[in-house]
């Protein structure tokens, strides 16, 4: 009762405050603000309040655990409106602090009917995207494009010049041509609060790769090119008046785009009742750790099924098994962390059926955890056959350290490839940009590709070209003799900064039938550190 009437109260304050300011923007003016206007020689005191308003949250947030000024600093730090960060930093226990947390998503769960919470995963996904395509001089989400595309996802198109050039001006920007430094335009057909067709502009004047967001069409050009104009140096900027009035448009359109998206406030009441039931389902597990923020982590679960324990109904010469899978995350103290459910579908012609039998059927769900100890509890039903499997596992989510050279777990997949950007997000198996399915097993068969994928942090930066330089070996060893090496560096990858992704396909032809282990070590020349991870995997006869 004390929970629900405490975070009540403070919905409903966030909720008037909220609605205050809206009624101000809009020229209504509430009745007790009416009566406050100050005197001119008042105005020195209202500073003095602010500054110690300032000065008192700071304090507060001092007084905060690490893993929450992280929170605060990372994860939530571009979707957490202003009040809610006041309300949090006022809070007295961690006890508070937790159900503040557990609230803050739930009222952003916009299927509130459902055990799911899609903002949440959403909100996760983009970061983890963020991370791996926008790094530069530090991670992707600190960046300008990792900002934008956390609150506003994948644009609509992207028209980027990497290398700068010649940028040729519309009629209405008043010159013909002009040297420019590297830029993008991210353009969105429609933003929720903000309207139709907006255009956002990037440039990286340090040729890093960290592109930065500009509202100055003239901030891109070249400064050093002869004839080359400013704005504060362009005559038909400074004369022309619709000219400074697209400038301040474009100015106060950035600042909306940068705010927090708007909280709906919902009611909220428990959605799920375990069922745990004991039977027999056999099925295998394995769970992934790949770093979103230094204290969120993204958590893979993947499972794998035997076929040939799923009972398969025959229908219009399909064979049909499903399997309903229920999930449930808690923390030690039983505070329910994460719940999932869903449906598995697998359908199979008849003409396949046989030896389709011998693969077996893969699930993943991919769950944001935040460092810690949980334990998992997963129930699987075979609703044809009425069996039902169940499995209850401790998990560590571990915590990366922010300055220590470390990596994501060594996956070893059947199927690595990049994700297009109209599915980014969508499906199974996406970490980032990448479609990474795990063989949970790690058996291959001589005619496959051993995929190999792994993350690495905290790379050192060179500080003459702001890009890391480090080298990764991968080594395959049988009966501890080495029967392959293959090695990359960070200048062969596409995108890398403190943050790598490492993804390979090795052909298995010439692996004879056998147990193997597949060693990584990666080289950071920077840093002059070394770190190294193994897993063993079976090429079958």
């Amino acid at each position: 009762m004390r929970r629900h009437y405490l975070f009540a109260l403070l919905s409903l304050s966030v909720a008037l405050t909220l609605t205050t300011t809206s009624r101000a923007q809009q020229g209504e003016i509430p009745k007790a603000s009416q009566k406050a206007h100050p005197a001119a020689g008042d105005t020195p005191q209202r500073e003095q309040t602010n500054k110690e308003r300032q000065k008192r949250e700071k304090a507060l947030r001092k007084e905060l655990q690490p893993q929450y000024k992280r929170l605060l600093d990372e994860d939530l730090t571009y979707i957490i409106s202003p009040e809610e960060r006041a309300a949090f930093l006022h809070l007295s226990t961690d006890e508070e602090r937790e159900q503040f947390i557990e609230q803050f998503w739930l009222r952003r769960d916009p299927t509130p009917d459902t055990v799911e919470n899609e903002f949440r995963e959403e909100h996760y996904r983009r970061i983890a995207y963020a991370n791996e395509r926008f790094s530069s001089g530090r991670p992707g989400w600190m960046t300008d494009r990792g900002h934008i595309y956390i609150l506003h996802g994948p644009p609509n198109e992207v028209e980027s010049h990497p290398t700068g050039g010649i940028y040729y001006q519309s009629p209405e920007e008043g010159r013909e041509s002009m040297a420019v430094y590297p830029y993008e335009l991210w353009r969105y057909s429609y933003l929720e609060g903000i309207g139709n067709n907006t255009t956002i502009e990037f440039v990286d004047l340090n040729g890093t790769g960290d592109y930065r967001l500009t509202t100055d069409p003239y901030e891109k050009q070249v400064s050093n090119t002869p004839g080359a104009l400013t704005r504060s140096t362009d005559p038909l900027l400074a004369t022309d008046q619709n000219a400074r009035f697209r400038l301040q448009e474009r100015q106060m359109l950035y600042a909306k785009i940068q705010r927090p998206p708007e909280v709906k406030f919902k009611d909220l009441e428990a959605l799920v009742t375990s069922r745990l039931v004991f039977g027999r389902l056999p099925f295998d597990l394995r769970m992934d750790f790949i770093r979103i923020t230094d204290e969120t982590l993204l958590v893979p679960i993947t499972l794998a099924i035997d076929k040939k324990n799923l009972a398969f109904a025959l229908k219009n010469e399909v064979h049909r098994a499903v399997v309903n899978v229920f999930g449930r995350v808690t923390t030690p103290t039983g505070r329910i962390a994460q719940t999932f459910e869903d449906v598995v579908e697998l359908d199979i012609p008849a003409a396949l059926f046989a030896s389709a039998l011998n693969q077996p059927a893969v699930y993943q769900k991919a769950l944001p955890l935040r460092s810690g100890l949980y334990k998992l509890t997963l129930v699987l039903k075979d609703l044809n056959s009425g069996n039902v499997g169940l499995l209850e596992r401790r998990v560590a989510v571990p915590q990366f350290e922010a300055n220590q050279l470390t990596h994501s777990s060594l996956i070893l997949a059947d199927l690595i490839q990049s994700v297009p950007s109209k599915e980014l997000g969508q499906g199974q198996f996406v970490i980032g940009s990448t479609k990474v399915r795990p063989v949970v097993n790690r058996q291959f068969k001589r005619d496959a590709r051993l995929g190999i994928y792994m993350q690495v942090y905290n790379l050192g930066l060179n500080e003459a070209t702001h890009k890391p330089d480090a080298t990764i070996r991968y080594t395959v060893f049988r009966d501890g003799q080495a029967v392959f090496n293959q090695e990359e560096t960070t200048a062969q990858l596409k995108q890398a900064g403190q943050q790598a992704t490492f993804a390979s396909l090795l052909s298995l032809q010439s692996f004879p039938g056998g147990r193997y282990l597949l060693m990584v070590t990666v080289t950071d020349r920077t840093l002059g550190q070394t770190i190294q991870t193994s897993a063993n995997f079976q090429v079958l006869p």
